[in-house]
C-alpha cells in the first residue's frame, strides 16, 4: 500500500515528544490519532473479511473514545505504534485485493446506521485513513473539527 510507505519515513522522523503534540480539534495527540487509526484497521479487517460471506453484514459501532482509552496509545513507544500500523495496513491492503468483485456491492450496516456497501466501506476506509494522516503529519491543513463518520 502506497500510502504506508510514504508515511512510515515520514513518521519515523517525529521523536517521542513530537507524538505527543496534539493535533486537529487539538484533543488527541499523534500517538492517539494513529492509534485511533490503528483500532480502525482493527475493525474494518472484520468488516471486510466477514461481509462478502454474508447476505447482509451487521457490525456494531465504533465507538472511538472508548477504543483509543482502551488501546493505552498515550503511554506505548511511538516506533512501535508506528511498526504496528504499517503491518496492520499491509495486512488489510491483502485482505482487500482478495475481496470478489461481485460481493463489493453486500450491504453493510454498522450500528444503527443505514446500509452501506462494502465497497463504499472500503474505499471510505481509505479517505478517512487519509485525512488523519494529514492531521499527523501536516498541523496546518488538519484544522478539521470532525472525524469521518465511518472510522
Amino acid at each position: 500500500m502506497r500510502v504506508v510507505s510514504e508515511a512510515v519515513p515520514a513518521f519515523e522522523a517525529i521523536d517521542e515528544a513530537g507524538s505527543l503534540e496534539t493535533r486537529g480539534s487539538g484533543t488527541w495527540s499523534r500517538k492517539q490519532i494513529l492509534g485511533h487509526l490503528i483500532d480502525s484497521a482493527l475493525n474494518n479487517t472484520h468488516r471486510f473479511v466477514r461481509a462478502p460471506r454474508v447476505e447482509v453484514l451487521v457490525f456494531p459501532d465504533y465507538d472511538q473514545p472508548v477504543w483509543v482509552a482502551a488501546g493505552g496509545y498515550q503511554d506505548r513507544p511511538w516506533p512501535a505504534l508506528v511498526r504496528f500500523w504499517a503491518d496492520l495496513n499491509t495486512h488489510l491492503s491483502e485482505v482487500i485485493r482478495r475481496i470478489p468483485p461481485d460481493q463489493l456491492d453486500t450491504p453493510c450496516r454498522l450500528g444503527e446506521s443505514e446500509p452501506l456497501t462494502l465497497e463504499f466501506l472500503v474505499r471510505d476506509y481509505v479517505r478517512h485513513m487519509r485525512h488523519h494522516l494529514q492531521q499527523i503529519l501536516d498541523p496546518e491543513g488538519s484544522r478539521a473539527k470532525t472525524h469521518p463518520p465511518f472510522a
